[in-house]
């Protein structure tokens, strides 16, 4: 197992303890004493893993941490440990999307589940990362005529109207929308706008051109 728990907390014991308990447990472990030492070393640095979080913590909080990291476009899972839990901050942290909200003192078996579900978590996260990344490659791919044809194809244009629209043929629309399809590897219409959707190209909700 070499999952990363990045343990952010500015009591020295805890952190001692919980790094001691998650070494034995098999998983790597970095502890930080404040949340500005974690900012400094992990943007770019994302090996699979977690973060084990206080909530009151000296400089930027436990919570102010959460949405830095958040803007950063970070998929690490947070898991918020602490000894002052209140309603409202959990239900804000659980909102914002931490996976989990844990009361010191945490026993081992309930922190080890927690880690657990975040890996899991991390990993279908990563993966859809991934997915959109390459997705955005076979895009950038298109020149900027093909891009034009894409648009107006994923809105339900039909090849004469895309080339009214465009000053040209169907023939040529006809070429320019194999093309497409060739690069963005796809077979079928319903596979090209499924990618425009996960792309953030077309209105999630489309009732109104309908």
């Amino acid at each position: 197992m070499h999952s990363l728990v990045h343990v952010v907390d500015d009591d020295a014991s805890f952190r001692t303890a919980i790094a001691r308990r998650l070494k034995l447990a098999g998983y790597e472990v970095e502890t930080y004493s404040s949340a500005q030492q974690l900012l400094d070393i992990l943007p770019g640095v994302e090996k699979p893993g977690c973060i084990l979080l206080d909530v009151q913590i000296p400089g930027l909080s436990g919570p102010e941490l959460q949405g830095r990291l958040i803007e950063l476009g970070s998929i690490l899972p947070i898991i918020f440990v602490t000894g002052h839990a209140d309603t409202p901050t959990t239900v804000r942290a659980i909102k914002a999307g931490a996976e989990d909200f844990l009361t010191k003192p945490v026993s081992s078996e309930q922190l080890i589940e927690a880690i657990e579900r975040a890996m899991t978590h991390y990993e279908s996260a990563r993966h859809q990362r991934n997915e959109l990344d390459s997705l955005r490659r076979l895009v950038a791919s298109l020149t900027p005529r093909e891009r034009q044809v894409f648009n107006l194809i994923v809105r339900g244009k039909i090849n004469k109207q895309i080339a009214y629209e465009l000053g040209t043929t169907e023939r040529t629309v006809k070429a320019h929308r194999h093309q497409v399809m060739e690069k963005m590897q796809v077979h079928s219409l319903a596979e090209l706008v499924s990618n425009a959707e996960r792309l953030g190209m077309l209105e999630p909700n489309r009732d109104s051109s309908t």
